[in-house]
């Protein structure tokens, strides 16, 4: 048991929340509070520790404040809409749900949820022990993040239709990306959803090709100034269009790359994830009138651990009997 792999799921909280909030139909307590988005989390969530028994479990937010992006680029995400008030609401409740299940919550000022996950993925791949790292997400930026080591739990449709997607799944995906140059791919075409510019003039279609035949940004420079053979075929408006862009180019990858060098106080010791207050889920449960959670949970047994001896010594080992 001892050389048995670990598995840390990493929780990309805002975008669950938000594909839950528009996923699903109204949801109200008794006292008039919507808890849609709740609702549609907690189904993700427990379904996802069905499917994997994490040992460790960690939950990012974004913390509600610019960030470092803003300060480089001030219109990074400008034309996104404002968050509905019914839905940031529901945020604190998903907090609240996080702490009676004692997984701990992770924000932090000037960073997104996504530096935050990529930090803690970064730790347990330079880990000692064998962890394999689930990332739990419906935002495709995360596929920068997949490595032999790390996956992606993706909400493709809905809080139902999820898929988990590995190094080859990410590839077929991205139409035969590997994951390391979704970002060059990104840094190229733009982002609209976060307002990140790209090259002007440079669509998906050539950024694919240019990547196919380069392999990353820096290459594709480094062919255009020495103006090698690799390059002759290029459309010669296509090269000044490159050659142009290029500034755009490298701040929409560092606008877009995913930090792992954030601060965060996650260690593997601490946040091993034994145990939860299983009375106060309950209680929980009952209070935003998710009886069926409720019943389920209880017919089914809880997320619990029992105690196994191994060489002489006591160990945590969960039983998980959720539906």
């Amino acid at each position: 048991m001892e050389n048995k792999k670990k598995i840390l799921l990493i929780i990309d909280s805002n975008s669950i929340i938000h594909r839950a909030f528009h996923a699903l139909p109204p949801l109200s307590t008794n006292k008039g509070e919507l808890v849609n988005a709740v609702y549609g989390f907690l189904l993700v969530f427990l379904k996802a520790i069905k499917d994997f028994r994490p040992d460790f479990i960690a939950a990012a937010f974004d913390f509600p404040a610019l960030t470092f992006r803003h300060k480089e680029y001030k219109e990074y995400k400008a034309k996104r809409p404002k968050t509905p008030e019914d839905l940031s609401e529901q945020i604190p409740k998903v907090k609240e749900i996080l702490k009676a299940f004692k997984v701990p919550v992770f924000e932090k000022q000037g960073f997104e949820a996504d530096d935050i996950i990529g930090t803690i993925a970064g730790k347990a791949g330079i880990s000692s022990g064998r962890i394999e790292t689930i990332i739990l997400s419906g935002d495709s930026d995360v596929f920068q993040l997949v490595d032999s080591r790390t996956k992606v739990y993706f909400l493709k449709k809905g809080v139902k239709d999820i898929v988990l997607y590995d190094e080859k799944l990410t590839e077929e995906k991205f139409q035969g990306l590997v994951p390391e140059q979704i970002l060059d791919f990104k840094a190229l075409r733009g982002d609209p959803s976060d307002n990140i510019p790209g090259v002007r003039g440079i669509g998906g279609k050539t950024a694919l090709e240019l990547l196919r035949r380069f392999g990353n940004l820096e290459n594709i420079y480094k062919e255009l100034e020495e103006n090698s053979e690799e390059t002759e075929n290029l459309r010669p408006k296509l090269k000044e269009t490159l050659r142009q862009g290029k500034g755009q180019a490298f701040l929409s990858r560092r606008l877009a790359v995913i930090r792992k060098d954030v601060e965060v106080d996650f260690d593997f010791d601490e946040y091993c994830w034994l145990e939860y207050d299983e009375k106060e889920v309950l209680e929980i449960f009952k209070k935003w009138g998710f009886n069926s959670l409720a019943s389920r949970l209880l017919k089914n047994g809880r997320l619990g651990q029992e105690e196994k001896a191994d060489t002489g010594q006591k160990t945590i080992q969960k039983k998980m009997k959720l539906w």
